[in-house]
């Protein structure tokens, strides 16, 4: 079946017109849920700082105290790393956590907001979008997690296969030597095949992005709910890249701009962290470089969430649709349609 070259398009602003109909439900629903995911990720990282205060004091006195006796020093040293990077590990991972929550809280919100605006169910109260989201939502969690090892998966193996090219521990490919010329054989297995396996990774993603409608609309477990995203998908390959390509270059786009926007913040920041540190040029730097990251991240849900979830509620809808009228097609066109199945008379 050929594809329509104007489908990815009219799909964006299908989902888009399913925000207008139902905007104080869906993207007031969003605003709640942002709200939220700003305090507590404010919170997870406000944690950290406060867990690693007495480390920073002590890389700032082992600084100052080499400083102070003219001796050489390295940043960090003395065993201040360690329980720096144990903090940031367990900031990171509470982090992820968070954003798999919000990731399965809105699509399954924007996923229910569809399926009740092809409906034509009329308006929509955000707490009734709530109550017929939550029900499923542990089902999205998994479902959502599960989609995140698979993409992480084949991420990582990409930057393990890189990283043993080189180290020199892939037989037959040498990396290139500094200012050196890089080899056929380096450019092909140290770097182009790394890229490849790499962008398996958002393949896969849009591959199984309509997993959690699935779930939340159908009921379906997990694992099925993937099976049947994967087997919807089979038949809108570039369809499913279109659109998955088109909202992840907005969501880059939109934190790429975030991040600029954002970085005089860092300095006002910093003067406060000075401030309340005692002039702590160690936590303040690491402040200072975290803060455009962390605000491009939390105005990633208000901006660029509705369209990424809307796009996909809308392209599960759809291609339901077109399974569901192929069905009755080929139940038509059977050569036994309407025919008696026999029996006693």
């Amino acid at each position: 079946m050929a594809e329509d070259g104007n489908q990815p398009v009219g799909s964006v602003g299908g989902a888009l017109d399913v925000i207008r109909r139902h905007p104080r439900a869906l993207y007031g629903f969003t605003l709640r849920v942002s709200a939220l995911t700003a305090v507590l990720g404010c919170a997870i990282v406000a944690g950290g700082f406060a867990e690693t205060w007495d480390t920073f004091e002590a890389v700032r006195d082992y600084a100052d105290t080499n400083i102070a006796n003219e001796d050489s020093y390295v940043a960090y040293a003395d065993g201040g790393l360690p329980p720096l990077v144990r903090a940031g590990a367990v900031v990171s991972l509470l982090l992820l956590v968070l954003a798999l929550l919000v990731l399965s809280v809105l699509h399954s919100a924007y996923a229910v907001g569809d399926a009740h605006a092809r409906r034509d169910g009329g308006p929509l109260a955000t707490r009734e979008l709530w109550r017929r989201t939550r029900g499923r939502l542990p089902a999205a969690l998994v479902v959502n997690a599960l989609t995140g090892l698979a993409v992480a998966a084949t991420v990582l193996a990409a930057l393990m296969w890189w990283d043993l090219v080189e180290r020199g521990k892939v037989p037959g490919v040498e990396p290139t030597p500094l200012h050196g010329t890089a080899t056929p054989q380096y450019t092909l297995v140290g770097w182009v095949l790394p890229i490849a396996v790499g962008c398996l990774g958002p393949l896969l993603y849009f591959r199984l992005s309509l997993a959690t409608a699935e779930t939340v609309l159908e009921g379906r477990s997990p694992f099925a709910s993937l099976h049947r995203s994967w087997v919807l998908t089979r038949r809108a390959r570039r369809r499913v890249l279109g659109l998955g390509t088109l909202v992840t270059a907005a969501a880059v786009l939109v934190f790429t701009l975030a991040r600029y926007a954002a970085a005089p913040l860092a300095h006002y920041a910093g003067l406060g962290m000075l401030w309340l540190s005692d002039d702590n040029v160690w936590i303040t730097g690491v402040l200072v470089r975290i803060l455009p990251t962390a605000v491009a991240l939390l105005l990633l849900p208000p901006l660029v969430m509705p369209l990424v979830c809307a796009v996909f509620a809308r392209l599960h809808g759809e291609l339901r649709a077109r399974e569901e009228a192929g069905r009755a097609a080929e139940t038509a066109a059977s050569p036994t349609a309407g025919r008696p199945t026999g029996g006693t008379r």
